[in-house]
This record gives C-alpha cells, structure tokens and sequence, in this order.
C-alpha cells in the first residue's frame, strides 16, 4: 500500500537515497531541502529515475527557528495524512559557528528543527494508520548541557554534535511514551558513511551509505520494527546489519528528560 512519506535532508547522502528506494516503490516523497533550486533538481530526478510522479518539494533553512515552523505550519494544512516522517537533516562541520537566533547550529539542525517540526504536525502523522517517526541519532552522544543548548556557551563542532544527537535520543523515547500508537525509533544509521557529510568531516569514509539507506528503509517498513517504539538501533553494531542497542545512559533518565524537555520548550 503506498505511504506518504517526508524525509528531511534529502537532497543529498543516505536521506537522498532513501528517498529513492521508497520512490521507486511507488510512495508518496516529499523530498526536504534549504535550497529551492537543489530541491526541484532532486525531485526531477528522482521522478525519473523512480518513474514515480508522486515526489514533491520541501524547502526551509533548518538553523532558522522561524522558517523551521513556517515550513511546519505548510506542512500541516498541505498534508493531511503522514504515514512516515524520517527526521534525517543534521550537520556537522559549517563556516557558520551560530544561527540568526544565537544558537550552536548543530543544536538547531540536528535537534530543535526536529523537536519542532514533528511536534507541530503530530496531529497529521496521527490521522495514518501505522505511522512511524525515524529519528537520526549518531553513535556519537555526549551529555546535554544546558548553557550549550541555549547558546549560552560554544564548545567544538563534534561536542556539541554529539550532544545535539543525545538530545534527539532523549526526545525520541519520551516522544515514544507520550504517543504510544506512533512507533518513535531513534537509529545510529553507521558510522562514517560514504556521504558528503563524512566526507567533509574526516576526509573518509568506513562503509558504503546503502548500509545506512537499507536500515533506515527498513525501520520505516518493515512489520518488524512495528512494535519497537522508544528504542535505539545501532547499525554499527554486527557485520551486516546492526541491533537494537543501549544509547547514552542519560536517554533512560527520566529527570534528566524532564529537564532536557523544559529548557527546549522554553527555547522554540
């Protein structure tokens, strides 16, 4: 049966990709971009390749607090039903160290953008049937401090990565727990891909992107992972394909959550 599916950060890498796969089995595509021009090249291209007419254009900056719910806001009276959102935009290495909103960008990209995309279009992911939020975390996790996720305070671009995917793990198992007919499954889609993120990052690359694009495809379709909610998936674990796994300590603190979720809503 063919889904509606939103993939953030699709222009490029494994959410490109993904967006491929689930295209060329006749889905619904709504491709997610910050360049209008990149956006309607990649949807052209992926009508083509897919043969799927059925693929259409996101664009919004995702380290603008504003064009982040300017896009939700379209988002909810254009798409009626969501059946899957794949949260995958993130970043790492930029020229720019700060948003327009004084934020690290990597906080803004990689975990508000996300928090306040999905929360704003809750209600349309509902209305599906089986509807599933796949949220990109990293095997990188590191504690979230407060004055780092305000902007209050800079530390270095794989800190305050890796505690901007600690934040989106904490969300993603109390997003779980809060909306138990959404099967909410952060995922750790393998370490050094051969996507252009990583290869900006550390000039190489540890396995082929298909890795991540074949287990994010899967979690997002596969019955299996129906019941899995509230969970993390490392893919860096096993030889071929990873496990469900434990994520930081920090994501099973429900104080620290609380915390983490209090200082975010006061922040968007």
């Amino acid at each position: 049966m063919s889904k509606t599916i939103i993939i953030t950060g699709s222009t490029d890498g494994i959410g490109k990709l993904t967006a491929l796969k689930l295209a060329k089995e006749g889905h619904t595509i709504y491709v997610h971009g910050r360049n209008e021009t990149k956006v309607n090249t990649v949807v052209s291209e992926i009508k083509t390749t897919s043969n799927n007419q059925n693929i259409k254009g996101l664009v919004a900056d995702f380290s603008d607090l504003k064009a982040i719910k300017k896009l939700a806001k379209q988002i909810k009276n254009d798409i009626p039903t969501i059946d899957i959102l794949i949260n995958n935009a993130g970043i790492l290495k930029s020229p720019i160290k700060k948003t327009k909103d004084g934020l690290d960008i990597r906080i803004s990209v990689n975990y508000l953008a996300p928090f306040i995309l999905t929360n704003a279009i809750l209600s349309n992911i509902k209305n599906s049937e089986a509807p599933r939020i796949i949220n990109l975390s990293s095997a990188a996790q590191s504690p979230v401090s407060e004055v780092v996720l305000t902007g209050k305070e800079q530390v270095s671009e794989n800190n305050s990565y890796a505690q901007s995917k600690l934040a989106l793990t904490m969300w993603s198992f109390s997003l779980a727990i809060q909306e138990p007919n959404i099967t909410v499954i952060a995922v750790n889609p393998g370490s050094l891909l051969n996507t252009k993120m990583a290869k900006e990052a550390y000039g190489q690359h540890w396995s082929p992107a298909e890795k991540g694009v074949n287990i994010l495809y899967d979690l997002a379709t596969s019955e299996a992972y129906k019941n899995e909610s509230g969970k993390y998936f490392d893919n860096d674990k096993g030889d071929t394909k990873g496990r469900f796994s434990s994520a930081h300590p920090n994501a099973y603190d429900t104080f620290k959550i609380e915390e983490l979720l209090s200082v975010t809503t006061n922040l968007v």
